[in-house]
């Protein structure tokens, strides 16, 4: 995936209809698999679906396998959001609904954001600009940890790209897994897509952050750790950021349109990361979106949104999706206040090879003889919510 930022939050106790400050809901019963065979969607949340058709044509343009399998799906879901848009109706149109039963096995499903930063380098270092950024190295399994690339591992290998002020923008945009660069020197703006990564295990530094005092838990955003970083001296900031070994690599491309794993331009508030062994990329799911206030805490509202699965990420498994939010620092902003809970559905057509959408990928059968037989996923177990805090996935 291009990504992205990070996750958070663990699962509190719901209480009434209310709804905690994480946006949980209750609902009747409790839910035994990750997918759920839906009769009928019960949902009174305001709706928008605008975004929905402008993702589906970036889809069906750039994939015609993606097309092929998902095309039908999505014309249906126009068709419905035109005419109906209440998902009590849904099957009127031939689509089937699997609702996914949440961390705490109740419907409640994380989500949290990413963004596409920008950040500003330079091609040759100097007193200000003096933090490399990275290409790929030829390293394999025995690449060389955050620690040492920060201590020179790297030089004299001509993988350097730009040279940015800081050490956190880069590590922002490695968190992200790709963004956006902006050459002060000659004005030109280019794409640092996700060329890999050193193998090494992911540490959340925002968790490390809340274990040691510094950012109370529910404080918890990217900009909070942005905001504590530039109060250090540059040792500080670097022995904190080394407490993450896994370091990401880059490959500069033209300016292009935002793009996932699946390789489908990314539109804001449209797309979605998901695990892809039972979200196949292009699934498109009902969610009901928490929608945030200003300060990032849940306005008390869900809004009733169609997206589609177009990306991956190391942390989102399960019961998590992580919203795309766009590009810029205003939508970082926004990405970062994300770890909040919303009810999902998957979707799926009728008498077709997305039918079924409560069997995972692998049980799937024929659609010339649809199974109307289970119920049940293939989920092991149920994903809880990630409790990493600056974040939302890393390895694209």
């Amino acid at each position: 995936m291009i990504k992205r930022i990070l996750p958070l939050a663990s699962v509190l106790l719901v209480f009434g209809c209310a709804q905690s400050d994480r946006a949980q809901q209750k609902h009747d019963g409790e839910f035994t698999s990750l997918l759920n065979k839906t009769e009928q969607i019960e949902s009174n949340k305001p709706r928008n679906f605008h975004t929905f058709a402008a993702q589906a044509n970036e889809v069906v343009t750039a994939s015609p396998s993606m097309a092929k399998t998902y095309q039908p799906l999505y014309e249906q879901l126009e068709t419905w959001a035109v005419q109906s848009g209440d998902p009590k109706q849904l099957a009127n149109y031939g689509v089937q609904a699997a609702q996914l039963g949440g961390g705490d096995n109740k419907g409640n499903v994380l989500f949290t954001g990413y963004f596409s930063p920008v950040m500003e380098l330079r091609h040759k270092p100097d007193e200000k600009f003096r933090y490399p950024v990275y290409a790929m190295p030829d390293c394999q399994q025995e690449c060389p940890t955050r620690a040492e690339i920060y201590g020179g591992a790297l030089n004299g290998q001509g993988l350097e790209l730009g040279y940015a002020e800081n050490l956190i923008d880069p590590f922002i945009m490695e968190v992200q897994g790709s963004g956006f660069v902006h050459f002060e020197d000659d004005d030109t703006l280019e794409y640092f897509a996700y060329a890999g990564k050193n193998n090494k295990a992911y540490v959340s530094i925002g968790r490390v952050l809340i274990e040691r005092g510094e950012v109370p838990k529910e404080k918890m955003s990217l900009k909070a750790i942005k905001d504590w970083v530039m109060a250090q001296d540059e040792k500080t900031v670097q022995a904190l950021l080394e407490e993450n070994p896994s370091f990401v690599f880059f490959q500069p491309q033209n300016a292009a349109p935002v793009r996932g794993t699946a390789g489908i331009p990314l539109l804001p508030m449209a797309s979605v990361a998901g695990d892809r062994s039972a979200f196949p990329m292009g699934t498109p799911i009902l969610a009901e979106v928490p929608l945030l206030n200003a300060d990032g805490t849940w306005s008390g509202a869900h809004e009733l949104r169609l997206l589609i699965v177009l990306d991956t990420g190391g942390a989102v498994k399960g019961n998590h999706f992580d919203l795309y939010h766009g590009m810029g620092e205003f939508a970082g902003t926004q990405a970062g206040h994300y770890k909040h809970f919303g009810r999902v559905w998957k979707l799926g057509l009728e008498n077709s090879t997305t039918a079924d959408p409560w069997l995972m990928p692998g049980e799937k059968t024929s659609p010339a003889n649809p199974s109307d037989a289970s119920a049940k996923s293939s989920a092991s177990s149920q994903d809880k919510p990630d409790t990493e805090t600056d974040t939302n996935s890393e390895s694209k």
